[in-house]
């Protein structure tokens, strides 16, 4: 049976100061079988705080996510904001190594989460943040050498559809496939409509990934906005966008999907209070559409 999982992102926030202990407390009225720990860029600094407190939790964590804006260590260039609007800059040799220097040694400590929690699988993102994917083939070219350090810790790396604005993100994930035969990737469906590339995996471009039992993890979200419509990004629980989860899944069945599903679903209010019932109501509609369709 495929293990229903709720984001650590979902309940813990800026609203409630990323305070990780707060997950015992949650663990108790939630419905799912285990968490995706998404790590905290605030963490780094305690991270063996953390890690203790997790472990004493007693928690199922098969999977961690690791910090969003790790990629752009990778792609050799950086953004600034002058005159209303963005500019883009190739950093200097010594500006990128030093940037790829110290984002090696964050994504060590997001992978040092991993291994203490005893997760078996860890999300990235390959392109981020204002830059994104404009400088792709530098990312690509360099994941390989994170890769390779998450394997030597038996963790398995995957690269997250994340929404773009230059390529898309099956064109991207096209791209690693191509590059690195071995390499896995987790779907979400929210980043996937923000692009209208929600059933396009099942796609003879595409549908090599899903038959060589690529997609190895799975965000089911739901989106309200429309195409690349940057003023919707609310991560929605399902049934409150416009996703059509019932074609979706039953294509997926019929691929044989074997992996696990995460819930994203914003459910942490401005004041901190937590929406338990719509978080439980997701994990729910998620079985029944197991049922339904595998």
């Amino acid at each position: 049976m495929n293990q229903i999982l709720c984001s650590s992102g979902a309940i813990i926030g800026k609203a409630n100061n990323n305070d990780y202990t707060l997950l015992k407390e949650y663990a108790s009225k939630l419905d799912c079988d285990g968490f995706e720990l998404m790590m905290c860029s605030s963490w780094y600094h305690i991270l063996d705080d953390v890690i203790a407190a997790v472990n004493s939790y007693d928690l199922t964590i098969p999977v961690i996510h690791s910090q969003k804006s790790l990629g752009e260590a990778l792609c050799g260039m950086t953004t600034t904001f002058s005159d209303g609007r963005f500019h883009d800059r190739v950093m200097t040799a010594d500006e990128d190594k030093q940037t790829f220097e110290q984002g090696t040694e964050r994504f060590k400590l997001n992978l040092k989460l991993a291994e203490k929690l005893g997760a078996e699988k860890m999300v990235f993102h390959l392109w981020n943040g204002t830059v994104s994917d404009r400088n792709i083939e530098r990312n690509i070219e360099r994941f390989g050498e994170w890769k390779l350090l998450a394997d030597k810790a038996g963790i398995e790396l995957l690269v997250e559809n994340v929404i773009c604005n230059t390529n898309s993100p099956l064109q991207n994930i096209d791209l690693v496939a191509k590059k690195y035969p071995d390499a896995g990737f987790v779907y979400d469906t929210k980043m996937a409509e923000f692009h209208n590339q929600t059933m396009q995996i099942f796609s003879p471009e595409y549908e090599y990934i899903l038959k060589e039992n690529r997609i190895r993890h799975l965000h089911v979200n739901d989106y309200g906005g429309g195409y690349m419509d940057w003023a919707h990004m609310q991560v929605l629980p399902i049934g409150a966008g416009h996703i059509d989860f019932d074609g979706f899944f039953k294509k997926l069945g019929e691929y044989g999907y074997t992996g696990d599903f995460t819930v994203e679903s914003t459910a942490l209010a401005k004041d901190g209070t937590v929406d338990i019932d719509m978080l439980n109501g997701c994990f729910s509609k998620i079985r029944d559409l197991e049922k339904r369709f595998f």
